[in-house]
């Protein structure tokens, strides 16, 4: 009896024992599940499974490593195919599902391989000197179509491919130069030829880096290369077989059985890197085009009759429209009628119905539209967000993100929903996590938005609280309990004694197109009014110490921080990563420079235009700045350019106030969702300790 007694009172003291906080390292524990995909026979689904591990050639860093696995939907047993270093991507049945195509990551040059589901290792399709992708099934199962790209002047003197000598019909923009340079031996002495020649193997040595484009900012370095899609065809025994003309630049395509659909750009003739415009076409045929649009996402049904695309202005801000083409009939257009970001999309085997998922307040929901009554029904909340989904016979399978769990895949039938996998229960269920509560508020505009709110991870009533500010950037991003991206950083926040409060200003995506477009010529003082507003009504809950503000927030929340923290000291401090703070600067060294016309109507040289980007650059008001101010930028990252943050920090120097700029050495702009995970670790931790040298917090 004492034995029983003493069993049970240690039973008692485990279940009583208080949950732990989450820990900075924590973000090296979340596993993300990938979009699962049912097999033929419609028993099984494949999906991935994306872990962050030790990186065995450097110590004390981490790499990416994603898996392939097999789950039985009628056992719910899983298990995985693949392991070891190399990565595996984009993985598809063969149509008679006993086979599986990926790619396999083999460093710079990742290839196609096959595996048999009846035994053995994967075999490996390709052995290209590019690197390749997507890999699709041919009905017949006897062919894998894959995806890759030449360079223009790759392209131009290949031998294998470029077999017939093709030349781009658009002009490479070398000025006064017109066509294709002539062979010519190398020859600094020689003549004007066998100078070009020389000067021409200077680049090919890397000596020089000739720019004629327009769009010659990748994400993370510069180029004068052009980027030419290439498709294949290459049977299971076979060599590949160039598909098309690379010089045609398709992209989204969709191999049907006689053919493949493509989207083209609609200029021929003018350099890509211009024409925004673009049409559906298969082959040489035109099947829609509509002039000032561009076309997106195809999606073929099964029996090759419909074909799903999203079309969008080709300017300006707004949602692109869900719809659908008949290919018997191309002037048969069906419009799904919603006004929304669709982020992908499913045919019902019977193609009676239309299934996708989209962003919507906060959340990313599945949906279904019912080809017959044109109607579209939300299937799930908007409380989490389905990450990838397919279509099962009794229900669905998919990926899913929410606050009790980052990533697991679900299986969801017509009354039941179960959780598949558990990538993250475990860890997950010692963590004490903290959850949003949701509200709204009607703005100056008469639009309704949402926020949320985050108590400490200790919050006790009748105590005050510092209360940090996040923001989200795009500026057509979307936060909310469906989106995954900042599940880590909030909670650690909350762990570390803080109150979250996040929103979506006007220019949020989820919310419609004129929700959208409500932020234009208008960055900074609407959008700060709407999550200062926020903040303010989560200051009349009672428990917020107004003394302890902060806020961050990177990208266009870079620039909206720096905004803030120039027309008020009501923080008493900042952060800013990444951000766009001088927005003529932005127009010359961001790749994203498209978003100054589309969203300030022209461009800087313009005296309207210019007038406005002044006035809405955060530049302009840095001498007002006193909140101390931390500033994050990857060294490498030309999505927004590092001279925006040099300038701010530079400025702030010589005005001699609190500031502190760091510079993730290799960091694109992707750093803190994909990049490197110790510089992750590095970002949040030094945000934390900069916070902590102004607030009241441990």
């Amino acid at each position: 009896m004492k034995h029983l007694l003493f069993v049970l009172l240690s039973f008692s003291l485990v279940a009583q024992s208080p949950k732990e906080k989450i820990q900075v390292t924590d973000l090296l524990k979340i596993k993300t599940a990938g979009k699962p995909l049912v097999s033929p026979k419609g028993n099984q689904f494949i999906y991935t499974v994306t872990s962050i591990v030790d990186d065995p050639e450097k110590k004390n860093d981490f790499v990416y490593q994603t898996h392939l696995y097999l789950g039985n939907l009628q056992s719910g047993e899983s298990r995985a195919l693949t392991s070891g270093k190399n990565s595996i991507s984009s993985p598809t049945w063969s149509p008679d599902g006993s086979k599986i195509a990926f790619t396999r990551d083999m460093g710079a040059k990742s290839q196609v391989y096959v595996l048999d589901l009846a035994g053995g290792e994967p075999q490996a399709m390709t052995n290209l000197p590019l690197a390749v992708s997507n890999p699709v099934w041919s009905s017949s199962g006897q062919d894998i179509y894959f995806q890759s790209s030449f360079t223009a002047k790759e392209f131009l003197v290949d031998s294998v491919y470029n077999k017939k000598g093709l030349l781009p019909s658009w002009t490479l923009e070398k000025p006064m130069l017109l066509g294709v340079a002539k062979k010519s031996k190398a020859n600094p002495n020689g003549n004007l030829d066998e100078v070009r020649a020389y000067l021409a193997q200077n680049e090919v040595d890397k000596k020089a880096k000739v720019i004629n484009r327009l769009n010659f900012q990748e994400e993370s370095t510069t180029t004068s290369e052009l980027p030419l899609p290439a498709y294949f065809k290459t049977s299971l025994t076979g060599k590949p077989v160039l598909l098309n003309n690379p010089f045609q630049r398709w992209s989204d395509v969709e191999f049907a059985s006689n053919g493949i659909y493509a989207i083209v750009p609609a200029d021929s003739l003018a350099h890509p890197d211009k024409v925004l415009d673009s049409y559906i076409g298969f082959g040489s045929k035109v099947i829609y085009q509509k002039a000032g649009y561009k076309m997106s996402n195809l999606a073929l049904s099964p029996s090759e009759k419909w074909l799903v695309f999203q079309e969008a202005k080709s300017t300006g801000v707004q949602n692109a429209t869900l719809q659908i083409i008949s290919l018997t009939n191309p002037s048969q257009i069906v419009k799904v009628l919603i006004d929304r970001v669709v982020t992908q999309v499913k045919w019902s085997s019977d193609e009676s119905k239309l299934y996708f998922t989209a962003q919507n307040q906060g959340g990313a929901p599945l949906f279904v539209f019912d080809l017959s009554t044109k109607q579209v029904k939300q299937l799930t909340d908007n409380n989490s967000g389905v990450l990838g989904f397919d279509v099962t016979n009794s229900g669905f399978v998919y990926a899913k993100t929410g606050i009790e769990n980052p990533s697991e895949i679900y299986q969801q039938s017509a009354d039941s929903v179960r959780t598949y996998t558990s990538l993250n229960t475990g860890w997950l269920a010692s963590k004490n996590i903290v959850r949003p509560t949701k509200h709204a508020f009607t703005n100056a505009k008469g639009y309704k938005v949402d926020y949320w709110v985050m108590k400490p991870t200790d919050y006790e009533s009748g105590k005050k609280y510092p209360v940090v500010l996040e923001i989200h950037g795009g500026p057509s991003a979307m936060w909310g309990t469906g989106e995954a991206s900042m599940w880590h950083e909030f909670q650690y926040y909350a762990a570390k004694g803080m109150g979250v409060v996040y929103a979506n200003p006007r220019g949020s995506g989820g919310y419609g197109s004129d929700f959208l477009a409500a932020n234009v010529k208008d960055w900074g003082a609407g959008p700060t009014a709407d999550v200062m507003k926020a903040l303010d009504l989560t200051i009349a809950e009672g428990w917020a110490d107004t003394t302890q503000l902060a806020v961050t927030g990177g990208s266009y929340a870079g620039y909206l921080v720096s905004w803030i923290v120039s027309h008020t000291n009501r923080f008493k401090v900042a952060c800013a990563q990444r951000g766009v703070y001088e927005l003529s600067t932005f127009m010359g060294e961001g790749n994203a420079w498209r978003l100054v016309p589309n969203y300030f109507g022209g461009y800087p040289w313009e005296k309207t235009t210019k007038a406005i980007l002044d006035r809405e650059s955060p530049y302009t008001y840095v001498q007002n700045i006193k909140t101390p101010l931390l500033i994050f930028h990857g060294e490498n990252d030309l999505r927004t350019g590092v001279i925006q943050s040099e300038m701010l920090y530079k400025s702030l120097k010589v005005l001699g106030r609190d500031v502190e700029y760091v510079r993730h050495p290799g960091g694109t702009h992707e750093l803190t969702r994909s990049g490197n995970n110790r510089q992750r670790l590095d970002q949040m931790l030094r945000t934390y300790e900069f916070f902590a040298r102004y607030l009241k917090i441990q």
